[in-house]
């Protein structure tokens, strides 16, 4: 465990620094802010290197923004063309509208201030601090994205993620994660300087020797107040979950501007042996504050049983295609959370906090809801 640093109160934003709690009221929320899906995009050279571990993610992803999110700033994303010489620049990236750094597509998917990234064998979600949106150059999406982005290139690159099941190469999270911290300064740098801070937590499939077989391990690394949780369906076990790390109420441990924290240094590494069937999740603070973890079990165990009783009477299939659980699972996940967050007279894990803290509040706390699940699965042969 590592020891808290002394922090002054002036260089790290809290969540609810520029924020009062006021009566009971609630944004309106549109279908608009709500998007799904089973993975996010890779460039097709990504595409291409396929994982060799004998285990694999079947996912799905369920995001719910409270605000749309903010564009990214050049040159993380080029404006629209407004001359007829454009297109010799590098405008002309401005007609499918990602985004790039360092001439790579940024991977991953905003929603809101949070980011979540949804692949075969690495998950995550950040959270950035909503704050840096009342400050001059701030950008909290920004940093989110970028510091999952640039985690998942140190994932994609690494032999030991790529390895078969003959080598003994063991990943190392952490210093993927301080290598992205690294670069995302670097990125956000004069002359392009953007202001802002996030949490990170995200989960590794991997996979070790248990003689005579071989088992799926799970490599966990947080740095905040997201969470990872590991939940066994059919006994409806929570198998493993993250700890929040805080520097006082709201005010999670935070990579980025003015902060003290560095993955080096702060960040929670955890191995997990997990098994076939198990459901992995990496959720944005905006579940966590909504639902207790009770909710957060019975609502997987309830969505696996729906979608496996429609697939069982649709008849046989194939065992190593996606079944559509895991989206289900997200957008039930989603839904159940958000309907706490609109509720003014719910009882939430927020609330209570906040109450224990001597702040009047009540309801749910409205906030980016963002939830990845994957099914650990064994490949073929």
């Amino acid at each position: 465990m590592h020891k808290h640093k002394p922090v002054a109160s002036s260089l790290i934003v809290s969540r609810h620094q520029f924020l009062s709690f006021p009566p009971a009221r609630r944004w309106t929320s549109s279908q608009s802010m709500i998007s799904e899906g089973t993975k996010t995009p890779l460039p097709k050279p990504a595409l291409r290197q396929k994982p060799k571990s004998p285990f694999y993610f079947d996912t799905g992803y369920a995001l719910y923004a409270k605000r749309p999110s903010r564009p990214f700033p050049p040159p993380f994303l080029s404006m629209p063309s407004g001359s007829f010489s454009d297109p010799l620049s590098t405008h002309n990236r401005s007609r499918d509208r990602r985004s790039y750094v360092n001439g790579e597509m940024i991977r991953g998917i905003t929603n809101g201030d949070d980011a979540v990234l949804v692949g075969e064998n690495f998950i995550g979600a950040n959270d950035g601090v909503g704050a840096w949106a009342q400050k001059p150059r701030g950008h909290a999406a920004l940093w989110s994205r970028l510091i999952l982005h640039f985690w998942a290139l140190e994932v994609e690159r690494d032999s030991s993620v790529t390895s078969t099941t003959s080598t003994s190469l063991e990943p190392n999270p952490v210093a993927y994660l301080q290598t992205a911290y690294e670069h995302t300064l670097e990125a956000t740098a004069a002359p392009n300087e953007w202001k802002g801070t996030t949490t990170a937590c995200g989960a590794l499939l991997h996979h070790v020797h248990e003689a005579p077989s071989i088992e799926p391990l799970l490599y966990v690394t947080n740095l905040g107040d997201s969470q990872v949780m590991v939940v066994r369906p059919k006994t409806k076990e929570i198998v493993y979950k993250t700890t929040e790390q805080w520097h006082w109420f709201d005010c999670p441990r935070q990579l980025g501007t003015n902060s003290p924290d560095t993955p080096q240094a702060n960040a929670v590494m955890d191995k997990i042996k997990i098994r076939e069937g198990d459901v992995v999740l990496a959720m944005s603070d905006g579940v966590v504050d909504n639902l207790w973890e009770h909710e957060v079990v019975q609502n997987v165990h309830e969505s696996m049983q729906k979608v496996g009783d429609k697939k069982q009477n649709e008849g046989p299939h194939d065992a190593q295609e996606a079944d559509g659980r895991m989206l289900d699972v997200a957008k039930e996940l989603v839904k159940a959370a958000r309907n706490i967050a609109e509720d003014p007279y719910a009882e939430s894990p927020f609330m209570e906090r906040a109450v224990e803290e001597g702040l009047a509040m009540e309801g749910g706390k409205l906030d980016d809801i963002s939830v990845v699940a994957a099914l650990c699965r064994r490949r073929k042969g």
